[in-house]
């Protein structure tokens, strides 16, 4: 339950939420260091950042909006819009592309019935491309929620779904 009244010290932000950033706003000296891990922090308990969760971060350390924002939209981790349960990235740089992601992406795709920036019918997946996973010796690569799966092939689409 996500508490939007005057009483959480911060509308838009659950006691919860409140309680873990301002734990982590104890170990810097500037409230605005603390912008990604209070992003991350409501991320954990919502699975997006909403903009009413935006303003509360902001008001609760200090920063402008727009300077959230700015660090929001820089890491490409933070949602902000609703995922699905399971977050699938596929890498799309170029080590990957070349070694066959754009096959492992048109599967996925047609396995979860979305095109790739999409949540599947049932809330379960949502698809996404990102720029690099960092594993370009091990390509294509794919990270399905935090796990962050090798050599993928497009024939293993339906294993690693089936976990």
């Amino acid at each position: 339950m996500h508490v939007n009244s005057e009483k959480s010290g911060c509308a838009g932000l659950s006691p919860a939420e409140i309680q873990e950033i301002q734990a982590e706003i104890k170990h810097y000296a500037d409230k605005a260091a603390v912008a990604i891990e209070a992003l991350k922090i409501v991320q954990k308990h919502r699975r997006w950042v909403s903009d009413a969760s935006m303003s509360a971060i902001a008001e609760l350390l200090d920063i402008s909006l727009e300077q959230l924002e700015a660090v929001a939209t820089f890491y490409n981790l933070i949602y902000r819009r609703p995922v699905g349960e399971i977050v699938i990235h596929i890498c799309n740089s170029v080590s990957c592309w070349m070694l066959g992601s754009e096959q492992l992406s048109e599967r996925l795709c047609q396995h979860l019935q979305v095109e790739l920036g999409e949540m599947s019918a049932d809330g379960k997946y949502t698809l996404l491309p990102i720029v690099c996973l960092g594993a370009c010796d091990h390509a294509p690569v794919v990270m399905l929620g935090n796990e962050l799966l090798l050599d993928m092939t497009a024939d293993a689409v339906h294993e690693i779904l089936g976990r």
